[in-house]
């Protein structure tokens, strides 16, 4: 049976309540009516996230709140009197639930079907917008639905959003896509097409996906892109945000959660995390500490060099925040993050060889450490909001590929890619109130990446051409919107970057380079070469001196509209621009200069949701991408990675998501994304300089790792057993359609084409839960978005299988 009859696509991603902080005491103003509406006003104005547990309270008339009152003390006054009671849940989020006659804490785990829907922020506007008001496709997870199955990462939110899609060369060195802006699925010197933040925080710039592990998280929100105007560079695909729980003042709160799992085919994996949340002085200091290890069971056997189950991944991390609320509006963060992941072995398997085994002359292990600091100020003066976010980021990803060639002695390609990143961001923010909101902001960035490579024998591995890639980038940005009409929003913006780039080469390699490449070489010395004029370095100590470096400036305006016909529903139109800048390449065992690409979307859309009333929600929309000077990664004439503009392309996109629940404890939800994308003007002269054969016929076609079709269904319930025992479980099944891996004859084979499942059961008594959880439910084998070693990519005899059926036990706790 063809994989794609197996699931039956429908429409939606996950809906779910958003969060925002409003930590401090803020000017209150709302009037008597239903506490349905007011908490919509009082999470406009401040930008929490409040949860009702029962829709019944929808409709509770409330009394008229006034005054200079922090969050805790306006839910007080709001419900004194009635039978309803607030609890905060951590990150600044509440829930409103009728009284019970003995209140037990809320666990750690929230199934989506327990949480019934209220009124969403969407807190990566920078401005708190409503959801109702944001125009443009975004999707909203509670973070308690990740980790139930022991800490999550980036792939669980790829399962549950069905336009958001990765590469699976390995934990910690993977690319992220959404909507099918995707350059390859090789890991080479450009930026990444998606922006990743942990807060306000940005977490690489030109390095692989960190995946940090989701446990205790607020929020995952998936904003479809581009989002140049307030991300600026590295988000023409979108954006990512984990929007984490704060440390919460006066409150002691500690969880953990304990697991154990088996992987058919494979070896047994553990998993155990723990969060901490210690209040130091009264109500104005807290610490919130996280920690969590995991070992993921291996797969891949590799009887060459003698190795069963060779592709473990172990992973060990945590963060520490610490929240000062001195008074006045001022709320301080002092935090930092680190996690290690080191893989045993690669995870692609040969193609025409056993299931799940592969012939290698060595071992091919990984290593990804990630660290980051971070300083972050909020001061509030009423609606008006000063937010100042500054961290520090280093990521070291280390790599071992066989470059072992046929019939040869044992060979080692090695490539270590060490990334520096400093970011500062302040911004003046105005929630929507009297018909307008804006936010003003300016930010600086520096990254510094720095690629070295070396191969041989693996005895006498020497070095091969590197690179060193620097960017400071300042920008000045600006959105308002306008609410001239009841229902109507309009909003415009504009970003102005001024990025200085900067690079020069390293290692030991004697090349040709282009004739722009002056640096200290003084006047170069022409030569004819296949496509121009270039530069021959007779002293091997000269390609230490290579260096160039040049300016940009861009502009990237953003325009939008959206219309509410009718209660609940919103249409909506965008135009907005992304781009990525340029920077150098290793190629040939060459340095060249590839130039930034720019991606423009018109989108339009509708979305059907009213909050507490209605069972179903609907989201619909239609988008053009043109993308121009594409930077992609492809192979070169040795069989290693290289960056270069490959030419124009174009995507078309539909997205559609429908979410129903026929009985408040059971919940349905579907989505399908379809793509039709194109390489509509291919730079041939580029890629000829680095694949002699290739021609327009061979590389003009579907853009790569673009899946012409996805989907998604799922499945949640939530049923009370008792007073104090409670059953959840949810299912998922998702297909991922055909692709291919990169440009070009050499990689251009097709990948995808696969359905992939889970599901989960929690038993939960009290403030303990026992969760059974499996993956890969069908045991597909499959062929996913990534490559083995690029030696051996030109062979095309590789796949990247999915990890087997996986089952897992875990126990978790929350006090």
């Amino acid at each position: 049976m063809n994989s794609r009859h197996r699931l039956l696509l429908a429409a939606a991603a996950l809906w779910a309540p958003g969060y925002a902080y409003a930590s401090s005491p803020a000017a209150i103003d709302l009037p008597a009516g239903r506490l349905g509406d007011t908490i919509v006003a009082l999470s406009r104005a401040t930008g929490v996230s409040i949860r009702l547990s029962d829709a019944a309270l929808w409709q509770r008339p409330v009394r008229a709140v006034h005054g200079h009152l922090t969050i805790e003390r306006v839910l007080h006054r709001l419900l004194a009197g009635t039978t309803a009671r607030a609890v905060p849940i951590g990150g600044d989020a509440w829930q409103i639930s009728p009284a019970e006659p003995a209140v037990r804490p809320l666990p750690a785990i929230v199934h989506a079907a327990a949480v019934a829907q209220t009124e969403i922020v969407v807190s990566a506007s920078k401005r708190g917008v409503r959801l109702a008001d944001f125009p443009g496709t975004v999707s909203v997870f509670a973070g308690p639905l990740f980790g139930a199955a022991g800490p999550d990462g980036s792939d669980a939110i790829a399962n549950r959003a069905a336009s958001v899609t990765s590469t699976h060369l390995g934990n910690g060195r993977d690319k992220l896509f959404i909507r099918g802006v995707a350059d390859s699925g090789l890991v080479g010197q450009s930026q990444a097409t998606v922006g990743q933040y942990f807060g306000d925080l940005r977490l690489s710039y030109n390095a692989p996906d960190p995946d940090l592990k989701l446990y205790d998280i607020a929020a995952i929100e998936v904003l479809e892109g581009p989002q140049g105007t307030l991300y600026g560079a590295g988000s023409p695909g979108g954006i990512i945000r984990i929007v984490r729980n704060d440390p919460v003042p006066g409150h002691f709160e500690a969880a953990a959660t304990l697991g154990a799992s088996t992987v058919a085919h494979g070896a047994p994996g553990a998993d155990g995390s723990a969060m901490l949340n210690l209040p130091i002085e009264d109500d104005t200091v807290a610490l919130r500490l996280v920690g969590y290890a995991s070992t993921d069971g291996g797969y891949i056997d590799d009887p060459t060099i003698g190795r069963k189950n060779a592709n473990r991944v172990h992973t060990e991390g945590g963060r520490a925040v610490l929240r000062i609320d001195p008074g006045d509006g001022w709320s301080i963060r002092l935090g930092g993050v680190a996690q290690d992941i080191h893989g045993d072995d690669a995870q692609y398997a040969d193609r025409d060889g056993p299931p799940l085994t592969r012939t290698s002359a060595i071992a091919q292990p990984y290593d990804d450490d990630y660290r980051m600091a971070e300083a972050s100020i909020v001061k509030t003066w009423g609606d008006l909001r000063f937010t100042s976010a500054n961290s520090y980021v280093h990521q070291a990803v280390d790599e071992r590929y066989d470059a072992t060639l046929p019939g040869g002695d044992p060979r080692l390609f090695i490539q270590d890619n060490h990334t520096a990143l400093f970011t500062s961001e302040n911004r003046l923010s105005h929630p929507m109130t009297h018909g307008i909101s804006w936010v003003v902001g300016s930010s600086f960035l520096h990254n510094d990446a720095r690629i070295m490579r070396a191969i041989g024998p693996v005895a006498q591995v020497s070095p091969a051409a590197g690179v060193v890639n620097r960017i400071d980038e300042g920008t000045l940005y600006g959105e308002v919107s306008l609410q001239p009409l009841r229902g109507l929003t309009l909003t415009g913006g504009a970003r102005l970057t001024r990025s200085q780039l900067a690079g020069h080469a390293l290692g030991r390699s004697i090349g040709l380079l282009p004739a722009d490449f002056r640096g200290d070489l003084g006047a170069p010395t022409a030569t004819t070469a296949t496509d121009g004029p270039y530069v021959t370095v007779q002293d091997v100590d000269e390609i230490r001196q290579i260096q160039h470096s040049r300016s940009e400036t861009k502009l990237l305006p953003s325009l939008s509209a959206s219309v509410e016909p009718a209660p609940g529903m919103i249409l909506f139109t965008r135009f907005q621009e992304g781009f990525r800048p340029g920077g150098l390449s290793i190629g040939n065992n060459l340095v060249r200069r590839f130039e930034s690409d720019r991606v423009s979307t018109t989108e339009i859309g509708v979305r059907y949701d009213q909050p507490g009333q209605d069972a179903i929600s609907i989201a619909a929309s239609v988008a053009y991408t043109d993308w121009r000077d594409i930077q992609a990664d492809f192979i070169d004439a040795d069989g290693l990675p290289v960056t270069t503009n490959i030419g124009d392309g174009r995507i078309w996109s539909f997205d559609a998501r429908m979410a129903w629940k026929p009985i408040p404890s059971l919940r349905l939800e579907g989505s399908v994304v379809v793509n039709n994308s194109r390489l509509t003007r291919p730079d041939v002269t580029q890629l000829r300089f680095f694949r002699l054969d290739a021609t327009a016929d061979t590389v003009q076609g579907q853009l790569p790792n673009v899946a012409e079709l996805g989907g998604r269904v799922g499945v949640d319930y939530h049923h009370a057993l008792s007073d104090s025992i409670d059953l959840s479980a949810s299912g998922w099944a998702r297909y991922i359609g055909k692709s291919r891996l990169g440009v070009g004859p050499v990689v251009g084979g097709k990948e995808g084409d696969y359905v992939d499942t889970g599901l989960s059961v929690r038993l939960a008594h009290g403030p303990y839960g026992m969760t059974l959880s499996a993956t890969n439910l069908l045991d597909t084998v499959g062929n996913r978005f990534a490559l083995g070693s690029p030696i051996d990519v030109s062979r095309s005899s590789e796949i990247t299988p999915l990890q087997p059926r996986t089952i897992r036990i875990g126990f978790d706790a929350h006090f």
